[in-house]
């Protein structure tokens, strides 16, 4: 997508707004709204906001629907990002970690070992904390809808299992785009790359990087299980993927279908984690099949590593409270 077109696209959506009220109303008679996502199709995200497009069809007697372009059809997550805020593409599934530099709150859930555990993590996103990080993306021309579980990620690489400190070293990991993760990865002792999602598989085969860190889910889907066969269970980020809308779009909506879109949107996370738990079980058990090894590591070496990035990422006062908020939520 070139500035040129989404500069396009914005000047269109900004005339279809000067046009007045009956364009509005006209636009909301029928309405399409195009969703990113960059997981294959039948992923546990995109069958969430499947089901939210269900949901909006049915509740608005047809008048909005949703077409969900998986597989990074409309680019990666970067990319997408952009043209959501412009209103070029409506709903975007992103993960958190690329929206770091531009929603400092979006960090606290991508912390190091924040989440106790999978409840936990739901709890605390489902809560207060959830809602005060959703309403922090409309300053950046994004509406905050919902939360989707990103599973646990840990490490893995085709070089040996990971059981300490000591054999993080030296190894160079693929990371998300997020200053974050990089410097995660080196205070552990490795080398972060920074990498599109769509990299990683030749970038593993290849030997541009030794490793990786995702979930099960994701290890699987993306395949990189057959060229780094090591998977070890770090748990280190619970961190979940955020479900955003372009405000430009939502704007253009009534005050009764944003409250619908609002309400979809929270009943699929729903769906979303029936359908993750069940992805879940299965990419793991298909990846151990494969002759993956997989091994537990004792964490509480790699929690104490993490202290510097506590210091550098949740330094101010707001995010210390936040980030109190969740350690004390039951």
């Amino acid at each position: 997508m070139t500035f040129r077109a989404i500069a396009l696209g914005t000047v269109a959506a900004l005339a279809l707004l000067a046009a007045g009220p009956a364009s509005t109303s006209a636009l909301a008679q029928e309405v399409t709204l195009r969703s990113a996502d960059i997981h294959p199709d039948g992923y546990p995200t995109v069958e969430a906001v499947k089901y939210f497009g269900e949901l909006l069809k049915e509740r608005t007697d047809g008048r909005i629907a949703v077409q969900v372009f998986h597989s990074a059809q409309l680019g990666q997550e970067k990319e997408t990002i952009e043209q959501t805020r412009f209103g070029v593409i409506d709903l975007n599934r992103v993960n958190m970690g690329p929206f770091n530099n531009l929603v400092p709150a979006t960090v606290v859930p991508a912390l190091p070992f924040i989440f106790r555990d999978t409840a936990h993590m739901r709890t605390v996103m489902d809560g207060p904390v959830g809602e005060e990080i959703l309403k922090s993306f409309e300053p950046l021309g994004l509406v905050g809808l919902a939360f989707y579980d990103s599973g646990a990620r840990s490490f893995y690489n085709s070089k040996h299992p990971i059981r300490t400190l000591d054999d993080m070293k030296g190894l160079k990991v693929r990371v998300i785009q997020s200053d974050l993760f990089l410097d995660m990865v080196n205070a552990l002792g490795a080398n972060a790359t920074p990498m599109p999602p769509g990299e990683v598989y030749s970038a593993l085969q290849t030997g541009v990087v030794d490793g990786a860190e995702n979930n099960w889910p994701s290890y699987e889907s993306f395949r990189h299980f057959e060229v780094a066969k090591y998977y070890s269970i770090t748990q280190h980020s619970l961190s979940p993927e955020v479900f955003v809308m372009s405000k430009t779009s939502y704007d253009r909506l009534t005050p009764e279908d944003q409250q619908i879109v609002r309400a979809a949107a929270k009943e699929s996370v729903a769906r979303m984690r029936e359908l993750w738990e069940a992805r879940s079980g299965e990419a793991e058990a298909k990846v151990r099949a494969a002759g993956i090894e997989a091994n537990e590591v004792d964490k509480a070496p790699f929690v104490a590593a993490m202290q510097p990035i506590y210091e550098k990422y949740a330094g101010t006062p707001e995010l210390k409270a936040m980030v109190e908020a969740i350690r004390t939520t039951e």
